[in-house]
């Protein structure tokens, strides 16, 4: 987690047992049918239904709002793989392959209630608790935003963003490992670009979705390839560098060989010292898997071009030197800074050829990885 003051540490310690606390009771309320208590940082506290039954395909997944639909829409929109995950304007579907199963998701909000829905292909109905808690961390669902607020308070810049967007949340990934190919296969080429290549190889080596969706998650035809597919194939022609290439593969086979296990049970700082361990990482792209794969609060890609170039810091931006320093102060919320800087960015970008990048991140300013 890197240096905090004690007051400072004191209170994420808090904070994060309170969200463990809170974790635990719905992941029981959601195998019981049951409700839970769901408390926020002002205290207040609410019984909530977890909403699942086994006769039954949804699970009701409630958050602290404000929440806002739009930023996951748009973060999908400029993404979206075809076969692999579809977006109507209130409705994101994919497919999932979760142990030795493989189906569909399709998650859509329901704003009067404060909460998702969450609905389930039949085959993965003896996975459900564990599904839900993985997208209601890829929907950010157990974050707080009062004490996101008010640990930016106080910072002269930072803190009218966030007054102004207060429910801006961390979008991240259903599944770390596809997060960290597009984050290989986006090394300094548009988001738009990217998704291009990710989605070749998809058609290359995804296999094919053996239960067809109904109709609120059509058009999801393939699953994302595995680990084995991608270090075993033959990739020419995809679009790539051969050196990425390279990259892309020396990380599939690390994860299908048990070599690299991506997880941050010991923390980001570990997670991003063994992908920069590998040929072609660096500490963007570790940073950026930490970010876009775990949802972890203080990944902080400090190199991304969109950071350093935000309108925010005036018209000759920012040093990664300089920026990596302010950042100290962010701790341990840095990659919700990064949500902010990242809107102030997209906020300026009205040259029609740079539309794809709107909003997002963009590629490092640094060339990644040996």
């Amino acid at each position: 987690m890197g240096y905090l003051p004690d007051g400072w540490r004191n209170r994420h310690l808090q904070a994060a047992q309170a969200v463990r606390w809170q974790r635990g009771a719905f992941y029981f309320a959601l195998k019981t049918g049951g409700t839970f208590r769901f408390q926020s940082a002002s205290g207040e506290d609410s019984l909530i239904n977890a909403g699942y039954r086994r006769s039954m395909k949804l699970i009701l997944l409630p958050y602290l709002p404000p929440w806002t639909w739009s930023q996951f829409h748009q973060h999908f929109a400029l993404r979206l793989l075809p076969s692999v995950e579809t977006l109507d304007s209130d409705r994101y579907s994919r497919t999932v392959r979760i142990g030795d199963r493989a189906g569909w998701i399709s998650v859509r909000p329901l704003p009067a209630q404060a909460c998702l829905e969450l609905m389930l292909s039949d085959s993965l109905h003896d996975h459900a608790a564990e599904l839900a808690l993985r997208v209601r961390k890829m929907f950010d669902l157990d974050n707080d935003p009062a004490i996101v607020a008010r640990h930016f308070s106080a910072d002269p810049l930072l803190g009218p963003l966030i007054a102004t967007s207060p429910g801006l949340r961390l979008p991240s990934a259903f599944d770390p490992f596809e997060q960290a190919v597009r984050a290989i296969v986006g090394q300094q080429v548009t988001v738009k670009a990217a998704v291009t290549i990710t989605r070749r190889l998809v058609e290359r080596l995804g296999n094919e979705l053996a239960q067809t969706p109904p109709n609120e998650a059509g058009g999801l035809l393939r699953l994302f390839p595995t680990p084995q597919a991608i270090a075993g194939a033959q990739l020419d022609k995809i679009g790539m560098p051969g050196k990425r290439v390279a990259t892309l593969q020396y990380l599939a086979a690390a994860v299908a060989e048990g070599a690299l296990e991506l997880h941050v049970d010991n923390g980001v700082d570990e997670l991003v010292s063994r992908l920069c361990e590998l040929p072609g990482i660096g500490p963007w792209t570790a940073q950026y898997i930490a970010l876009r794969g775990f949802g972890e609060a203080d990944a902080f890609p400090v190199a991304d071009l969109g950071l350093l170039k935000a309108p925010m810091w005036g018209s000759g931006g920012i040093s990664a030197r300089e920026l990596l320093a302010r950042s100290q102060a962010w701790r341990p919320w840095r990659a919700y800074a990064a949500v902010h800087i990242w809107q102030n960015y997209g906020s300026a970008m009205t040259d029609p050829k740079q539309r794809q990048l709107k909003a997002v991140e963009s590629s490092p300013v640094l060339a990644v990885g040996r």
